[in-house]
């Protein structure tokens, strides 16, 4: 008997002693919580002495936090059924803070100290590249360990956990999972950039601006391109030239892809303004660095692109540029100077291929000279690349390794287990510059129809003419297209291409209510449904696409899109399981 008593004495015992050590454990964690968002808010403040203390604090509470959870008694208790998910559970995650503040925020802390943005202005024209080189093993440390963090939370299972262990889990998985791209982005930074910038030798980079007003699926025609050379840190522009420099090509520069091929047709490989009818952007890469070796000689060693959108996000950063005419170029009036005015200015195409230059040269040497606040300038990229505004390619295997996954690839858009994204790409077909009146706007949702578990989702697609009334006569023939291409003046034409998740099956479609019997095909596994329309100056019109999704595939839809003059807008939208046919 007294054996017994011993037993249930130590079994009450030790069950006390975790419950008291959970008890503790969540204290800590508790004051662990404000001193991580304290880090964050005096690092972007500046505050690095408070960071710093904020850093130590949370070092302290996520270490006991650790200790209290990870006791052999806590661990046998583990070993229960019904305790063991809330152990496991909470455990996990004060492992994962412990991970966190000594492995990652320690040393970010640290290193928010020597690098600042403000390192990185160019100093008569060369960027010090030095001190993003030095910065690479201790981003190594902390984007490993962020990533260990977040698989590890990812792992919890927390469908038999309680309710408040359940939503600590649920709290911290997308903080840490943010945290993680966040810093893995910068790891990637901080190695490709050095080599980008010549930290290892010469660099050569065909730079396309993309010109919206005449639109292709990656953006619109690159009229105008460049050649700009990077040595030790130091950015030049080399040379300049237009697509009048590029005639037609015999034969495709490079073997296209069977599928571009029957979608986008040959002249995708033959022209240089049609490099970019293909919404893969490594291909159109790969094709403009040919023509250009083709045509000067000369190979580089990536293709970079940039629309006058994300020039005027730059200029918002850089302040107005004054060009030798006395044009000053300026956040607010640099689409419509570089889209639509121009083309009044100048007839000649010649002539406006020259102002394309100037002005980009402009920018560059702005840009080059040091002249702006960093924090700006860097903020104006990061707007430009999530609108895909900015695009980056790299003939070096590894290094374009390190670019995946990124907004800055071009890739076609990438579903998983967080989201299915579609993608919807137009490319002009008027033969003209009235992609500046095209709007272009997405609605997007699904519904459970059916007993396979495919989910029917339904993709709005709304395209708008803004153009005058009267634009047949109130815009130049250059600008409307002047009926070459059998398009009445003043209308847009237009194909459209959408691109669904692989493994997902067209089902119908319909425009403005009346079915569309649209091209479908396949393009590395994506199906693709693919048609023309022509709108009229002020129309609206609606093309509405039903597609069979993945089985158990996520609840959250995207669009990757077109970046046009305007930017588009993706909302959600409740359909019925009678879609699009209603």
């Amino acid at each position: 008997m007294w054996s017994v008593v011993g037993v249930l004495a130590i079994l009450v015992a030790a069950t006390a002693w975790v419950g008291i050590r959970a008890v503790l454990a969540k204290g800590e964690l508790e004051q662990a919580v404000p001193l991580a968002k304290a880090v964050k808010t005096q690092v972007v403040g500046g505050d690095l002495a408070a960071a710093d203390r904020s850093a130590a604090g949370l070092r302290t509470h996520a270490a006991a936090a650790a200790s209290l959870t990870g006791d052999p008694v806590w661990r046998v208790f583990e070993l229960v059924p019904f305790v063991r998910p809330n152990l496991v559970a909470v455990r996990g995650i004060a492992a994962s803070t412990d991970q966190i503040a000594t492995g990652a925020v320690t040393p970010l802390v640290h290193l928010a100290g020597k690098l600042t943005p403000a390192q990185f202005k160019p100093v008569g024209g060369v960027i010090d590249v030095q001190p993003l080189i030095d910065a690479q093993p201790e981003i190594r440390v902390a984007d490993d360990v962020l990533e260990s963090a977040n698989s590890r939370l990812k792992e919890l299972d927390t469908a038999q956990t309680l309710g408040v262990v359940a939503h600590a889990v649920e709290q911290m998985r997308p903080v840490v999972a943010e945290a993680s791209a966040t810093v893995d982005a910068a790891r990637r930074a901080a190695d490709l950039l050095p080599i980008m910038l010549g930290a290892d030798g010469p660099r050569n980079y065909l730079v396309l601006f993309q010109n919206n007003a005449e639109p292709r699926a990656t953006g619109g025609n690159p009229g105008a391109v460049a050649l700009i050379g990077t040595d030790k840190g130091k950015v030049s522009m080399l040379q300049q030239a237009s697509t009048s420099d590029f005639k037609e090509f015999p034969e495709p520069v490079l073997p296209l892809p069977l599928e571009t091929r029957g979608i986008y047709g040959d002249i995708t490989g033959k022209y240089l303004q049609d490099v970019n009818l293909t919404p893969r952007f490594p291909l159109s890469a790969e094709l403009a660095r040919e023509m250009w070796h083709q045509r000067f000689g000369t190979e580089v060693n990536g293709v970079l692109s940039i629309d006058p959108v994300a020039l005027g996000y730059l200029l918002g950063a850089t302040g107005p540029v004054t060009l030798e005419d006395g044009t000053v170029l300026n956040a607010d009036n640099a689409v419509s100077t570089l889209l639509s005015d121009v083309y009044a200015r100048f007839p000649d195409p010649a002539a406006q291929n020259v102002y394309f230059a100037a002005a980009a040269e402009a920018v560059f040497n702005r840009v080059a000279s040091g002249d702006f606040k960093p924090e700006a300038l860097l903020a104006a990229l990061t707007k430009a690349g999530s609108e895909h505004r900015v695009l980056v390619w790299s003939a070096d295997i590894a290094e374009q390794g390190l670019l995946g996954g990124t907004t800055l690839t071009g890739d076609l858009p990438a579903s998983n287990a967080d989201a299915t994204r579609f993608g919807v790409y137009v490319n002009d077909a008027t033969g003209s510059k009235m992609g500046y009146y095209l709007h272009a706007d997405y609605s997007i949702g699904q519904q459970q129809c059916r007993e396979d578990g495919r989910p029917l989702i339904g993709l709005n697609v709304t395209l708008r003419n803004t153009a005058p009334a009267d634009a047949a006569q109130s815009l130049s023939t250059y600008v409307t297209g002047g009926g070459t291409y059998g398009v009445t003046p003043g209308d847009i034409r237009v194909t459209v291409s959408v691109y669904a998740p692989q493994g997902s099956i067209y089902q119908s479609a319909t425009r403005d209510g009346a079915p569309l019997a649209p091209q479908t095909a396949s393009d590395g596994g994506y199906p693709v449904t693919h048609f023309e329309v022509e709108i009229k100056p002020g129309q609206t019109t609606q093309i509405d696409i039903a597609t069979l999704g993945n089985p158990h595939g996520s609840e959250v839809l995207g669009v990757d899109s077109t970046p046009g003059v305007h930017t588009s807008e993706t909302k959600p939208v409740e359909i019925r399981c009678d879609y699009p046919l209603k």
